[in-house]
Order: C-alpha cells, then structure tokens, then sequence
C-alpha cells in the first residue's frame, strides 16, 4: 500500500511538473523589460498590469508609459493602434492619452524589445536604443483596473 500511495503521488507531482503556461504575468516593469529582452526578438505574451504615468503621440499612434519619460530604460511603453485610438475615445469620450493618464491599466499582448533610432535632421544616426512595448491592436486588449465592462 505504501508504494501504491508514493507512486501516486510522483505521478501527480509529475504532472504537475509538466505543465506549461503560454501567458506570463507580470506587474513589474523591471520584469517585463527583462523577459522581452531574453526573449528577443519574440516578445512574452502576457498580461499585464501597469500603472500610466505619462502619455504621448507620434504620427497615428499613441503611447502609454510607465516612466514620465519614455526613453527611461525602465518604461514600458503600450502603443495603441490607431483603430484602437478612436475606439477608446468613443468609449470614454475623450483621448486615451487624457483618460489612462495616471490609472492603473490591464493589457494582454505580447511585451516586446522595440530597436529606436535616434535621428538627426530625419535621417538614422547608427546610433539606437531599445524601448519594450506592449501592442494594443484590439480594445479588448485593455482595461482599467477595477473598471466594470
């Protein structure tokens, strides 16, 4: 009997050692920022909770940070389709970039190292850094903590 008990239990825990997860979740941009870059240049899917405290646009796109300043190596930055940008602003009545300021945000995506090139009168100056974001290209992608459907 006590074989039969200890063989159960190696089966279990056998099973359980086997199991793999496909979504990370992290809340710590330090983490996120890590696993992108060992992960590169795949990305981790995940989900994500993030706090925003600064926001920005460039061309069509707009960006969510984590750091007030973007190029911080610390930021992860969520960019927003712009499909998604009119759609968030239908839903809230206002810019994304107004509305998720300073809120505590949910995204699922794949966390990614992003290569930027720095420019000099437009033109790429061999000199780059990188940048982790998360791509929003569905609204379902991201909510507000707390915030009720």
């Amino acid at each position: 009997m006590k074989n039969v008990v200890l063989a159960f239990i190696f089966l279990l825990a056998g099973c359980t050692s086997t199991t793999s997860h496909t979504t990370s979740t992290f809340s710590d941009p330090m983490e996120i920022i890590k696993a992108a870059a060992d992960s590169a240049p795949k990305g981790v899917p995940g989900q994500y909770t993030l706090q925003i405290v600064a926001t920005g646009s460039q061309g069509q796109y707009v960006y969510l940070n984590t750091e007030k300043d973007y190029r911080d190596q610390r930021a992860v930055t969520v960019a927003l389709h712009p499909k998604v940008i009119s759609q968030l602003s239908a839903k809230y009545g206002m810019p994304p970039q107004e509305y998720f300021l300073n809120k505590a945000i949910v995204v699922n995506g794949k966390a990614q190292r992003v290569k930027i090139a720095f420019l000099s009168d437009g033109k790429p100056t061999g000199k780059y850094y990188y940048q982790t974001h998360v791509r929003v290209m569905d609204i379902s992608q991201l909510k507000v903590v707390d915030e009720h459907a």
